[in-house]
C-alpha cells in the first residue's frame, strides 16, 4: 500500500470511528443517564438529519470554491471535537441539543469531503475506492466493540471518546494530500449550490415514485438508529454495542454480493427486498427476547446488510443511472437531502413520540413500539411495489 492509500485509509477509519463511537449508544446514555424523554432522544437523533439537509449547501459554497479540502476537514473536526466534548458535560436538554446540532453541522459535511478528497487522489477510483472505504466500516466496528466491551453505553465516555478521536483526525487532516478547490474563481450561482438542475429528473414518473418511496421509508428507519441500543440494554441483552457491529459485518458481506444481485435480479426487486428487510427486522425486534427467541435479535441486527446495501446503495446506483454526467452530483445531493435529511428528520420526531407514548413504569412496551415502524415499512413496500416502474433503459441494464 502506497503512502497516499495509507493516509486515505486512515482517514476513513478515523472518520467512521468518530461517528460510530457516539451515534449508536447515545440513545442509551440520554435515556438512562440523563433521563431524557423519548421525544427528546428522537430530536437529538434528528440533529444529523438537520445537518444533512444543510451540509450540501456548505460544501457547494465553501469547500468547492475557497479552501483546500484537507484544511476544511481539519477545521471542521477540530471545532467538532470541542463542541462534542462540551456536549458530553451538559445535563439538560436545552444545553445539550444546540451543542449537538452545532457538532452535527461540523461533522456531516466531512463525510462528503472525505469521499471527494479520496476520489481526487486515487488513480482508479472505481477499483480502489471500495478498498479504501471499507476501512470506514472497520472503524465503526472497532468503536462499537470498544464501547460495548468496556460497558460504556450508559455513560458520557463514548461522546468524549469520539471528541478525542475527532481531535486526532483534525490534526491528521493537516497531513492529507493537498486538494485545492476545483471551482476556485468560478462564479457562484444559486442553482448550482441548491442543485436545481437535478429537479428535471422528476419529469420521469418512476424517478418521482422512487424519491417518494425513499423519503417515506426513511421515516421508520430512524426507529432503528435512535432506539435499538436503548431497547437492547433495557431488555438485558449483553454487550449490545458490540453485538450491533454484526450489522456492519453483514454490510460488508452484502456489499460484495450486491453487483451479482444487480445483474441478475434488477434494481426494482433489490429495492423491494431492502424495504421488506426493514419490516422483517422490526417484527423480529417486536417478537424477540433474551431467552429462547434471542435468535430474532441477532437476525434483526444481521439484516442490516440487506437493509442498508439493498436500499441505500442500490438507490444511489439507480439515481446515478438516471442522471447524466452534468447533474449526477446534484442528483446525489438531492437524494441525500430527501432521505438522510427530510426523511430521517421526520422519523426522528415520530420515533421519539411513539417511544414516549409507550413508556411504562418499568421502561417501555417495546413490542408495541417496534410494531409501528414494521407496519409503516410494510405499507410503503406495498405502494412502492405497485407504482414504481423503472424505465426500460434502467430495467434492461440491470435485468
Amino acid at each position: 500500500m502506497n503512502a497516499v492509500r495509507l493516509k486515505l485509509s486512515t482517514l476513513m477509519f478515523l472518520e467512521y470511528f468518530v461517528w460510530g463511537a457516539w451515534y449508536v449508544t447515545m440513545g442509551t446514555y440520554l435515556g438512562q443517564a440523563l433521563n431524557f424523554s423519548g421525544t427528546q432522544i428522537g430530536l437529538a437523533y434528528g440533529a444529523t438529519a438537520i445537518a444533512a439537509m444543510i451540509s450540501p449547501f456548505f460544501v457547494g459554497m465553501i469547500a468547492d470554491r475557497f479552501f483546500a479540502t484537507e484544511r476544511v476537514l481539519a477545521a471542521l473536526h477540530l471545532a467538532g471535537a470541542v463542541l462534542l466534548f462540551v456536549a458530553s458535560r451538559a445535563n439538560s436538554f436545552g444545553i445539550f441539543y444546540p451543542l449537538l446540532i452545532g457538532y452535527a453541522l461540523c461533522f456531516m459535511p466531512t463525510l462528503a469531503l472525505s469521499n471527494s478528497l479520496s476520489f481526487d487522489h486515487l488513480r482508479n477510483p472505481a477499483r480502489e475506492f471500495p478498498q479504501v472505504r471499507v476501512l470506514g466500516t472497520v472503524g465503526w466496528i472497532v468503536a462499537g466493540l470498544l464501547v460495548g466491551r468496556l460497558g460504556l453505553e450508559p455513560t458520557a465516555i463514548p461522546l468524549r471518546l469520539a471528541a478525542g478521536a475527532s481531535l486526532a483526525l483534525g490534526v491528521f487532516s493537516m497531513v492529507l494530500p493537498h486538494t485545492p478547490p476545483h471551482a476556485a474563481g468560478q462564479p457562484l450561482r444559486a442553482r448550482d449550490v441548491i442543485g436545481l438542475d437535478a429537479l428535471s429528473l422528476f419529469r420521469d414518473r418512476s424517478f418521482t415514485m422512487f424519491m417518494i418511496g425513499s423519503f417515506l421509508l426513511c421515516i421508520p428507519l430512524q426507529f432503528y438508529y435512535a432506539f435499538t441500543n436503548l431497547y437492547l440494554n433495557e431488555i438485558g441483552f449483553a454487550e449490545p454495542a458490540s453485538k450491533m457491529t454484526l450489522g456492519q459485518a453483514s454490510e460488508l458481506g452484502f456489499m460484495i454480493l450486491l453487483p451479482w444481485f444487480l445483474v441478475r435480479v434488477g434494481v426494482k426487486r433489490i429495492l423491494l427486498v431492502g424495504m421488506a428487510a426493514w419490516a422483517v427486522r422490526y417484527l423480529f425486534f417486536a417478537a424477540g427476547n433474551t431467552g429462547s427467541y434471542a435468535w430474532m435479535l441477532y437476525a434483526g441486527i444481521l439484516l442490516h446488510g440487506v437493509c442498508y446495501d439493498f436500499f441505500f446503495v442500490t438507490g444511489q446506483i439507480y439515481v446515478d443511472q438516471q442522471a447524466n454526467v452534468r447533474i449526477r452530483a446534484a442528483a446525489q445531493g438531492l437524494l441525500a437531502f430527501i432521505t438522510l435529511g427530510a426523511g430521517l428528520l421526520i422519523g426522528a420526531w415520530l420515533s421519539g413520540r411513539v417511544v414516549e407514548t409507550y413508556r411504562t413504569a418499568n421502561g417501555h412496551d417495546w413490542r408495541s413500539i417496534w410494531t409501528v415502524p414494521a407496519l409503516f415499512a410494510l405499507a410503503v413496500l406495498v405502494v412502492f411495489a405497485a407504482l414504481f416502474r423503472p424505465t426500460a433503459q434502467t430495467a434492461s441494464s440491470n435485468a
